[in-house]
Order: structure tokens, then sequence, then C-alpha cells
């Protein structure tokens, strides 16, 4: 019951963050596929684009959950397990707190450098209009994004691997709708509208994060108890 919430809070958190997704890579996804020309339109590109865009959020839930689970067996399993969650539900809350601008100072994001990403972004429009979609779809999914951050952060608490990529694959799911039809109807919102659906999403993420804390909390008290330590 608690992972169907985790998936369903992941996908919301996408689907909210749409005019964000919009405002802050829209731009850069339809000058992507202006450049490739008449050879960019069509459905085969998007596909290619969001499909290589959404499998790097896999892969990043995967690694996630792989870490997590690998810090879990250097101690004691249970406790250890309980802990992380209350790490990583602290963190999410406080990712979520950075996006609605509640902290004293911002905090840092883990993806590549803007500078290098825009060189090596509109590069890969020259590779042909699936293999540089695919390309620039891969760059797209490593852009540092707080919204990204935080459910990657979550996924590392995921008691399987396959989970963590669930769980980012839900996410990815959720950016789907705005990031396919960009040059539509979502791609007419304007800063003020995409500002509340963020805002949204942030409130989003900080119930994930108060709910992986608390999961990690009663975990670790019942791993407390049956150890006595």
């Amino acid at each position: 019951m608690e992972g169907e919430l985790d998936y369903t809070l992941a996908f919301m958190a996408g689907i909210l963050g749409s005019g964000h997704c919009v405002g802050m890579c829209g731009s850069l996804v339809s000058a992507c596929f202006v450049r490739m020309g008449e050879a960019g339109k069509g459905a085969v590109p998007a596909l290619a684009y969001h499909g290589a865009r959404v499998s790097v959020y896999v892969l990043v839930g995967i690694l996630a959950a792989a870490l997590g689970l690998a810090l879990v067996s250097t101690g004691i399993v249970g406790k250890v397990q309980g802990i992380l969650q209350i790490v990583a539900g602290l963190v999410v809350i406080a990712l979520g707190l950075d996006i609605l601008g509640w902290l004293p100072r911002r905090l840092p994001l883990i993806g590549v450098p803007m500078a290098a990403f825009g060189k090596y972004y509109f590069a890969a429009s020259a590779q042909g209009p699936v293999r540089g979609a695919a390309l620039a779809g891969l760059m797209n999914g490593l852009m540092p994004c707080a919204l990204t951050l935080a459910v990657a952060v979550k996924a590392s608490a995921a008691p399987q691997v396959w989970q963590g990529g669930a769980l980012m694959l839900a996410f990815g799911l959720g950016t789907l709708p705005s990031m396919l039809f960009v040059s539509l109807m979502l791609g007419r919102l304007g800063a003020a509208a995409r500002g509340w659906l963020l805002k949204g999403a942030a409130i989003v993420v900080i119930v994930l994060g108060v709910e992986t804390l608390m999961q990690g909390l009663r975990f670790f008290t019942v791993m407390k108890n049956l150890s006595n330590w």
C-alpha cells in the first residue's frame, strides 16, 4: 500500500511539475526540433527524445536504490534501512522547501553544468532526427532539477532496486504530457500559472518526504525494540 502511494505521489509530482518543465525545458526542446527541420517532425523523433529522457530517470532511480541497499548491507540491516529512510525523508522535505523558496539559502543541485549542457545539447541535433533526438533527451534527463533530485533521493530508500527505477519511471511518466505537447496547450501557460503548478509539485514532494520520514521512524523503532539497541 505504501509503495503504491509512493508511485502515485511521484507521478503527481511529475504532473504538477509540468509547468516548471515547460518553463525550464520547453524552449530547449522546441529549439532542438526546430534545428532538425522537417526531419524532426513526427512521432518517432519525439518518442526517441522523451524515451531517452525518461530512461535516464529510471537509471538514476535504479542507481540510487542500489546505493541505498549497498549502504544498508554494510551495517545492521534493519536499523540502517530505517536511518536511510529518515535521512532521505529529511532531504526530500528540504528539497521541497527549497523549491518553494522557504529556505534561507538555496540548495546545490547535482547535474551537468549548464555551460557544458548547452554546447552538447544543441550539437546533438546534428546527429539525425532519431539518434540526435535521443542524445538530446539523454542530456535533458541530466539537467539539474530540484524535483528530479527529490524523487531520486526518495528512490534511494526503496526496498528493492527495481522499485527505485519504478519510482523514477512514475515521475518521468508524469512529466510526459507537458513535454510531449510542449508547443500546444501547456506551452502557452504564463509564468504565474507555471509558478502555481511548481508550488503544487513542491507540496507533493514535501508530502513524499514526510511519508518517507515516517516510514523510516516506524521501521527504526521496530528494529530497535527487537534488538534492544
